[in-house]
């Protein structure tokens, strides 16, 4: 393998990433990336199953009943089947529709509901063993993960949804290793995937945003399936004048995708919120906890939050109507925590958002981006009708790469979010199973604590 970032002039960037990521595939993953995926993967697994009856997914449900074809995946935490585009929809949709899921803050690319929904909808089809399986899951969210710092923030800058845009390219390689592609098929499938980018930063706060890594998995199986019929696109798909690189963004770094690519892993920068909504109010929202210990909350006359420019920028709504806006809605995040001492999927309920007493709180909020303050920090001042005023300061919130949840806090998480769904303990066993994966024959052992026992075709 070639160490320098100079790709081959036959194959471009997007062929030598492919041969790179292939070669990789056929070596064991390290047990502390190993642990991170199998992280990772409970967390957007707990994540689908938990909305598993969204509205959103009742959609797609229908749709593919009139749409699909042969029903031979789960939809996670329900009684039907579906066929693996809908399937893939499905899972990844449902995984991100509550912004709950994983995230990686250079990027703000959420990595995991793409290739776990192409774990689900391929399952039955290619029955991997747990540790090609791992594999595979790891390698998507890490060649999503490259090439979204190959043209950050350029590219999230003009307005594109990262998630749904590189995460077909994470995808694709999920469901190639799956199908057991060689190198030239899984290049063809990267390059493919390079033709289908999807999703815009204008559906924030709205249902859209959760189909855009649904319909990346979706894009990803297509792209390989395609490749697999010797299907392909240009080999500079990427890195040419009208390519993907040029068309989405104003930067390009094919050092980023190509270094170090095996002994650097961006997924091991991956974080997991324990809020469920935009990560950049993450640490307002610790400030806001801490604050309430403090004082009488009744007593607040006005709030600054001091924030990272971001914060306005992405979540600057200050008068969400629902739960879908008030998770972009930063002020709702700090009004809830100081009204509630919590920020949960209860806070963001839509009766929850409407309350007058917390609609009274977000209105005394003031967001002040601070160039001083970085993302994962945050300075809250309340001044008190006394016109005394406390000061609460964040400099690393929970979650983040300072901070990260440990395994005890990650699975208490996915438990809550499996439990009401699929019984007492069900989330239990598929943690238990995930930790396992690798020493499984089948990725059957975290499918089936995923679905209720009795299934039904869509």
């Amino acid at each position: 393998m070639r160490s320098t970032s100079e790709p081959d002039s036959a194959t471009g960037v997007a062929g030598e990433f492919a041969a790179r990521l292939g070669e990789l595939a056929r070596t064991p993953l390290s047990p502390p990336i190993a642990h991170e995926a199998k992280r990772a993967l409970a967390n957007v697994l707990g994540l689908a199953i938990g909305a598993a009856h969204h509205p959103g997914v009742d959609a797609i449900v229908a749709t593919a009943r009139v749409l699909g074809g042969p029903a031979t995946a789960p939809v996670l935490g329900r009684g039907e089947r579906a066929d693996a585009h809908f399937a893939a929809l499905a899972a990844g949709f449902a995984a991100h529709v509550d912004d709950f899921d994983d995230t990686h803050l250079a990027t703000v690319i959420h990595p995991g509901a793409a290739c776990m929904a192409v774990l689900v909808a391929l399952a039955e089809e290619t029955k991997p063993s747990g540790t090609t399986a791992l594999t595979a899951f790891a390698l998507g969210c890490e060649a999503q993960l490259r090439l979204g710092v190959a043209i950050s923030p350029e590219h999230y800058d003009r307005g594109w949804h990262i998630t749904g845009t590189c995460g077909v390219a994470g995808a694709a390689v999920t469901a190639a290793l799956l199908l057991g592609f060689d190198d030239a098929a899984l290049a063809r499938a990267v390059r493919l995937s390079m033709t289908m980018p999807l999703g815009h930063r204008d559906a924030f706060g709205t249902m859209t945003k959760a189909f855009h890594p649904g319909k990346a998995a979706a894009n990803g199986i297509l792209a390989a399936r395609l490749a697999a019929e010797n299907a392909d696109a240009p080999s500079g798909i990427l890195e040419d004048p009208r390519g993907f690189a040029a068309a989405l963004s104003t930067r390009f770094d094919p050092a980023q995708m190509l270094d170090d690519l095996g002994t650097r892993w961006e997924l091991a920068q991956n974080t997991y919120k324990p809020y469920p909504c935009g990560i950049v109010a993450h640490p307002s929202i610790d400030a806001a906890l801490a604050l309430r210990e403090r004082i009488d909350v009744n007593a607040i006359e006005s709030l600054r939050a001091h924030c990272h420019a971001l914060v306005p920028e992405l979540m600057g709504n200050p008068d969400p109507q629902d739960g879908l806006e008030a998770r972009f809605s930063a002020i709702h995040g700090i009004a809830v925590a100081l009204r509630d001492g919590r920020a949960g999927l209860p806070q963001y309920e839509p009766e929850r958002v409407r309350r007058a007493d917390v609609r009274e709180l977000r209105a005394k909020t003031t967001l002040v981006p601070s160039p001083d303050v970085a993302r994962d920090a945050a300075r809250l001042e309340a001044r008190l009708h006394d016109g005394t005023t406390v000061e609460e300061q964040v400099a690393h919130a929970r979650g983040s790469t300072a901070r990260p949840l440990t395994d005890a806090e990650l699975f208490a998480k996915v438990r809550l979010l499996i439990e009401p769904q699929l019984g007492a303990r069900s989330g239990q066993r598929l943690i238990e199973a995930m930790l396992a994966i690798d020493e499984a024959r089948s990725i059957d052992t975290i499918i089936a604590p995923a679905v209720p026992e009795a299934s039904t075709h869509v």
